[in-house]
């Protein structure tokens, strides 16, 4: 499938403007456009504006609260847990984040978790923030059932990722992982360029390997079996029991701290639950040492000697924050099909999108 480049403010604004016409705030519109895009040019074509049909079509089916008023249901100096009550994942999961970074700068942490709330965009934007105060940041999510356990043959868990960042010089260390072989995203991606999957991400109603992305989009939205493989693969000789077990993990911290719903228990409807942890790393010490050490280590790591015919080692988070800068520059890649969706769902809205991304592709 074909693939142009879009210029980054243009879409910006446009999809702002989008955000805008379904009834977001100014200040929403401006949050929910920056992380959805903050993927595309991260170069995780997988949750940036190929999302937009989803959350088009969650938005006007209601599945999103566009007017909702999240609830504080508890609260202490370092924790919170919050009810979102159906709102955009990004607009609660900012807040809540906003919320972990203001405690951990009072108290040296701050946790807050939230329930019945929507997707939400890339796990590291929120893990960054924290970051880019100084804090080492912590997010997860669990997201609807795809991920098909050990020796299971039906999706029980999600995609499940798990996000750290945390200070460092030259840059910060920018991990996000998902705790599945691949995302949802990523099957979407290949489904829209009609190619097939390779063997090894996902599995069939049956449980045995798939590499038709229609059918396993199909299996997954309709609970028929199969969905994607942990982390390590299937069976136990790649250790796909960690991948496993790393999804339990943000099921831990997310649907059951929170007492929301677990991914084998989602619907459709909003209910996603999250985590947000904003820690600061000076309550173990000086943070300029602690810094230093982090930059040293990791400065050690890029030096570690290399595999024959390699010329680089790259530190979590650098390959992204290269893409964000030739992005921004020279603009975003979008497929042929996305950027039909997008023109689509403008021209609904009542938006001529031409002046932002051109009439053609």
């Amino acid at each position: 499938m074909a693939y142009k480049n879009i210029d980054y403010k243009k879409t910006k604004e446009l999809i702002t403007k989008i955000f805008n016409a379904y009834g977001f705030t100014s200040e929403d519109s401006d949050i929910i456009t920056d992380i959805l895009l903050a993927a595309d040019l991260h170069g995780i074509e997988s949750h940036g504006i190929q999302r937009l049909i989803r959350y088009h079509k969650a938005i006007s089916e209601g599945v999103v609260n566009v007017h909702a008023e999240p609830e504080k249901l508890i609260e202490t100096p370092i924790s919170a847990v919050f009810d979102a009550h159906g709102a955009m994942g990004q607009v609660i999961s900012y807040a809540a984040m906003k919320l972990a970074i203001e405690k951990a700068k009072i108290t040296g942490i701050g946790m807050v978790t939230v329930r019945n709330s929507n997707h939400y965009g890339i796990a590291g934007y929120y893990s960054k923030m924290a970051s880019d105060e100084d804090l080492i940041g912590v997010c997860m999510t669990n997201t609807e059932a795809i991920m098909v356990p050990t020796f299971a043959s039906k999706a029980m868990l999600g995609t499940n990722p798990i996000a750290v960042a945390m200070p460092a010089d030259p840059t910060p260390f920018l991990f996000d992982a998902a705790t599945t072989v691949v995302t949802r995203g990523k099957v979407e991606v290949y489904n829209k360029k009609e190619q097939p999957l390779p063997m090894g991400w996902t599995l069939d109603e049956k449980g045995l390997d798939c590499d038709d992305p229609g059918k396993v989009l199909y299996n997954i939205i309709h609970r028929v079996g199969g969905g994607i493989l942990p982390l390590g693969g299937s069976g136990e000789l790649h250790s796909g029991y960690k991948g496993y077990g790393f999804a339990m993990l943000c099921e831990i911290f997310t649907a059951i701290l929170s007492c929301g719903t677990t991914s084998n228990h989602k619907t459709d409807r909003s209910d996603t639950s999250h985590c947000f942890w904003a820690i600061d790393y000076g309550i173990f010490g000086d943070k300029k040492e602690i810094r230093s050490n982090m930059s040293r280590f990791l400065d050690e790591l890029r030096n570690a000697p290399k595999a024959e015919g390699a010329d680089r080692i790259y530190i979590h988070g650098e390959k992204e924050l290269e893409s964000v800068a030739d992005k921004t520059k020279n603009g975003i890649p979008v497929n042929e099909k996305t950027f039909g969706e997008i023109q689509d769902i403008a021209a609904s809205l009542g938006i001529s999108s031409a002046e932002y991304i051109g009439a053609k592709f």
